[in-house]
């Protein structure tokens, strides 16, 4: 390209929710303009209105917004490139169709929908069980290559519904240089004359995708491997309209992989293995069916991103943990790797454990917040300093709620099973007196309350250890959370000897 400055750009359908992979492109893409002073576009490909569902170019931009991922340049934060969206472009777009036309690269295809399902049917063999409308099989359609020229005019003229398709060359081999493959060959035979312009007037993706990349002076070009197969019908059409020299470097990503490693991740093995596969929820409008995001299921957007990034990528040092900004200094296309990453959802979650640690309790707060409310929790003033005591154990931030819940309330259950086994009388009188030594203690501290508790353990001859545990499910309702003596400072006298009766009363 002519221009110094990197520019790149991510250019969704608004299809639906945005899948993990999708946004590994625009981290990917957002990284390298970063890393190199460049811009960062987000541009929709609408092209196909028949696809087109409400709602989803708004998802897609709180999506970015929520991971920190927002473009320099889009339909909502305009720029000098503008329009942003495909549809509202498409005058443009028939005249680079028509000028492929005028210099013989591309013609118009009058074929109707039946005939094309004709032209499957009848040239359908075991050696080709999906013919397609190619250099072989244009010869025996009708278009512009096999009708005469007054023909075609007084078709035009008329109105008649058309199609303008790609001529490719019939034997030729299409090379192009990968940023992270390296050189890739295409034979023109094993690909078919792909339409450029629908008959509703709006431009295919292999049309706009290129048009608009040459007009928004794109540098660079990242996008998944599924579109290698397009690649060699995008750079004839460079090659065609602009020149190989003005053509964006092209860096096609490994796909993003299923558990096992068989194929390619979709939102049906998310929802068969019980694992989100979008960045947030998403319903479809056209029938209400809901999808988990991972937002929702309780990812910090540093540990969903940070997540992201290792998914096909490393730098090569061991480090698993990254900061967006190190991200930035850290990423290159070199180690990016060529093959498939396998998504992990157990290593997903570690990754928001580790952020859940790191982050300031401040800056999740509000999140947690609305998974207590959700239950009817009210939190009160001791909120922080609870998250704070609890975060080391939580995997998502929902985990909260199961985890200090009961700083705030009196537990549901109490697991009383947990403690019979080794109850005896001698411990119930010892929580008797226990109580009754609570009533009287005068400072509410953790550190008095550990001190009363073990002085009386001695005296009753009983291991601190042994009384620890039940103490702990009288207060909590189970055997898990922070240090018992921290827990009953915070919920107080009252609660903490409230809890104790109730549970005896289980136990006796």
């Amino acid at each position: 390209m002519s221009t110094n400055k990197v520019r790149v750009r991510f250019a969704p359908s608004p299809t639906g929710g945005l899948h993990l992979g999708g946004v590994r492109t625009v981290l990917f893409n957002y990284l390298f303009a970063k890393q190199n002073g460049g811009d960062f576009i987000l541009r929709i490909e609408d092209t196909d209105q028949t696809r087109f569902v409400p709602g989803a170019e708004e998802y897609i931009f709180n999506t970015l917004k929520w991971c920190g991922l927002e473009p320099d340049e889009s339909p909502l934060h305009g720029g000098p490139y503008a329009p942003y969206r495909q549809s509202e472009r498409k005058p443009m777009y028939r005249e680079y169709a028509e000028k492929l036309v005028q210099d013989g690269y591309a013609y118009y295809a009058f074929d109707t929908s039946e005939e094309l399902e004709e032209m499957r049917s009848t040239y359908k063999t075991e050696a080709n069980p999906s013919p397609q409308y190619n250099h072989v099989l244009r010869e025996k359609m009708r278009n512009s290559l096999t009708l005469s020229e007054d023909e075609v005019r007084r078709l035009l003229s008329e109105g008649a519904p058309h199609v303008i398709r790609i001529k490719l060359p019939m034997n030729e081999e299409v090379t192009f240089t990968d940023l992270i493959r390296g050189e890739v060959s295409f034979h023109t035979s094993q690909v078919d004359d792909k339409v450029l312009l629908k008959a509703d007037g709006m431009p295919t993706y292999h049309l706009a995708v290129v048009i608009d990349d040459y007009l928004m002076k794109i540098t660079h070009a990242f996008r998944g491997e599924e579109w290698l197969p397009s690649a060699p019908v995008h750079v004839l059409l460079w090659k065609y309209l602009f020149g190989l020299e003005n053509m964006p470097q092209w860096a096609h990503l490994p796909l993003i992989l299923k558990p096992d490693g068989n194929g390619k991740l979709s939102k049906r093995d998310g929802d068969r293995l019980g694992f989100p596969v979008f960045a947030m929820d998403w319903t479809d409008p056209r029938n209400n069916e809901q999808t988990t995001g991972f937002r929702e299921r309780g990812f910090l957007p540093e540990a969903f991103v940070n997540m992201l990034a290792m998914l096909g990528w490393n730098d090569g040092s061991g480090q698993e943990i990254f900061t967006l900004d190190e991200l930035v200094k850290s990423f290159s296309l070199s180690r990016v790797h060529k093959g498939g990453a396998k998504f992990d959802y157990e290593k997903a979650k570690w990754f928001n454990s580790e952020w859940i640690k790191r982050l300031p309790i401040a800056s999740y707060r509000d999140t947690v917040k609305t998974f207590f409310d959700a239950k009817g929790i009210v939190v009160d003033d001791k909120f922080d300093h609870v998250l704070e005591l609890v975060k080391d154990r939580c995997t998502l931030l929902s985990d909260f709620v199961a985890q200090a819940s009961f700083f705030f309330q009196n537990p549901v259950e109490i697991d009383i099973n947990a403690v019979k086994p080794k109850w005896d009388e001698k411990k119930q009188q010892f929580f008797a007196e226990l109580i009754r030594a609570f009533e009287l203690t005068p400072q509410w501290q953790h550190d008095d309350l550990e001190k009363e508790f073990k002085e009386m353990a001695a005296a009753h001859q009983i291991k601190p250890g042994d009384l620890m545990m039940p103490l702990r499910v009288m207060l909590v309702g189970g055997k898990f959370g922070p240090g018992v003596f921290d827990i009953a400072a915070l919920i107080g006298k009252e609660a903490t000897i409230a809890r104790i009766k109730h549970a005896l009363g289980l136990l006796s």
